[in-house]
């Protein structure tokens, strides 16, 4: 099972249990806690779940804060019924709240990975430009892409392979997308092909080779991570161009 799964299940066990305990908490305190207040606590459960969680997550903590906020604190107790019309009021706003909370939390969330995770290709970037700038071999700144591409798609191998660019596999292209073009037939993938990817390498309008991404089986990466890869391996290219050598395919 992937990170990612066990990752979000995680996050929708603690859904249902961190506003529950939040609740069961609450309960020596509900005499003297408005029901207003207990409803600010578990709007705070629902945010602490929304932050670490997916969308589903954070919609079903809210839900769940609704739900013990009624059986817990509002009278009768230990019932999913409201006597109090202020206190039903103050659930559907718990709910609303929690909801339109949880989501926000979520898109703060979203928004602070996508800046990490931007800085990080940028990185990747400048460390390739700057090894071409100060010198260093075409050789260097082919290995140094080669390693970078293995992390940055997450792949089990990678290849340099130069000169003639001989069969038909399927092709990261510059806009990011998989493609397999063989006579007539093209064909689009939004998952990793079996087999390997080529991802050519052109330098001043020549051909000098490609890498052979070896993936895991699984989605594409992010579009992102692939247009960086594209970015990386028009840096191996220039450094090729270089030389002088044109290895036309």
């Amino acid at each position: 099972m992937s990170g990612y799964r066990l990752q979000e299940r995680a996050a929708l066990l603690a859904a249902l249990v961190v506003p529950f305990a939040v609740a069961l908490a609450l309960v020596p305190l509900r005499t003297d806690l408005s029901a207003s207040n207990a409803a600010l606590v578990m709007v705070v459960a629902v945010v602490a779940v929304a932050a670490l969680g997916t969308r589903t997550a954070g919609a079903l903590a809210a839900l769940s804060a609704a739900a013990w906020f009624d059986f817990f604190l509002t009278p009768p107790y230990r019932r999913f019924a409201i006597a109090d019309r202020a206190d039903v009021e103050t659930a559907v706003l718990l709910l609303l709240v929690g909801l339109a909370v949880s989501q926000m939390a979520l898109r703060a969330r979203r928004l602070r990975a996508v800046a990490v995770t931007g800085s990080g290709h940028l990185s990747r970037l400048r460390v390739a430009a700057r090894l071409a700038e100060d010198g260093g071999s075409p050789e260097a700144v082919v290995e140094h892409v080669r390693r970078e591409l293995l992390g940055l798609l997450d792949l089990r191998g990678c290849r340099f392979e130069y000169g003639s660019l001989m069969g038909h596999r399927p092709r990261l292209e510059h806009d990011a997308g998989v493609w397999l073009r063989h006579g007539g037939r093209i064909v689009e993938y939004d998952s990793w092909p079996n087999g390997e990817t080529e991802l050519r390498v052109v330098g001043g309008g020549h051909h000098y080779g490609r890498f052979l991404l070896d993936p895991r089986p699984g989605p594409l990466p992010p579009e992102e991570a692939r247009l960086v890869a594209v970015a990386l391996a028009a840096q191996a290219g220039a450094a090729l161009d270089s030389t002088g050598l044109a290895r036309k395919a």
